[in-house]
């Protein structure tokens, strides 16, 4: 005799921290792309008083003040998405929807990417200054002064960020493949499975 495999009547510890760390980094990445654009009037002023001494003209200066601008905007926006992803996510690991757990490890591994990336880019600024073209000795300088217009504070909280989204992402696919995940995401599967009395026989001709 087979007896049916046990079913969590609850849902487990796993999915439950795997959800909280998703609504976690939702709610990271809304207070990332609100501090970006807090800080966006500061640094475009603190560009500006400092291309005030170069060779720059103005127009240079009102470019890259737009593009600066442009990629901050665009970059919170797409912060608030991905935050708006993970939170749900986070019910559909809830719910129990194995289509949610199987999109969360997708999410994670592009998360895990970008978060590399995003370090790796940090270590390139500090390590190599931004340039420009040789021949062009007004963009070099606007250039140079894109990072230091930026709070003290602003790219260590970055790495610090980038870090914790990697690690995150980590957390939560281990989470998701545990022994308890897999069977609470497989509840819903032999569920939808019809179980019932094999058909009847048809009756016997009588003789």
């Amino acid at each position: 005799m087979s007896y049916p495999e046990q079913v969590p009547a609850r849902r487990p510890v796993a999915v439950r921290l795997a959800a909280s760390m998703l609504v976690l980094m939702a709610v990271g990445a809304l207070a990332y792309a609100i501090a970006a654009l807090v800080t966006l009037g500061g640094t475009v002023d603190r560009f500006r008083a400092a291309a005030a001494d170069t060779t720059a003209g103005a127009g240079a200066v009102d470019g890259l003040v737009t593009v600066l601008r442009l990629t901050v905007g665009l970059s919170a926006a797409l912060t608030v998405l991905v935050g708006v992803v993970l939170v749900g996510l986070a019910f559909g690991l809830l719910a129990g929807r194995g289509g949610a757990r199987t999109a969360t490890w997708v999410v994670a591994g592009l998360g895990s990417v970008v978060g590399c990336c995003g370090l790796a880019t940090l270590a390139g600024q500090r390590a190599v200054p931004l340039r420009g073209d040789a021949n062009d000795r007004a963009t070099t300088e606007l250039l140079g002064l894109v990072g230091d217009a930026y709070p003290s504070w602003w790219l260590p909280v970055n790495a610090a960020l980038s870090v914790g989204q990697v690690l995150g992402y980590l957390v939560v696919t281990a989470l998701l493949a545990l022994p308890a995940a897999n069977a609470w995401f497989g509840r819903r599967r032999r569920a939808s499975t019809p179980v019932g009395p094999p058909p009847a026989m048809p009756p016997y001709p009588p003789r």
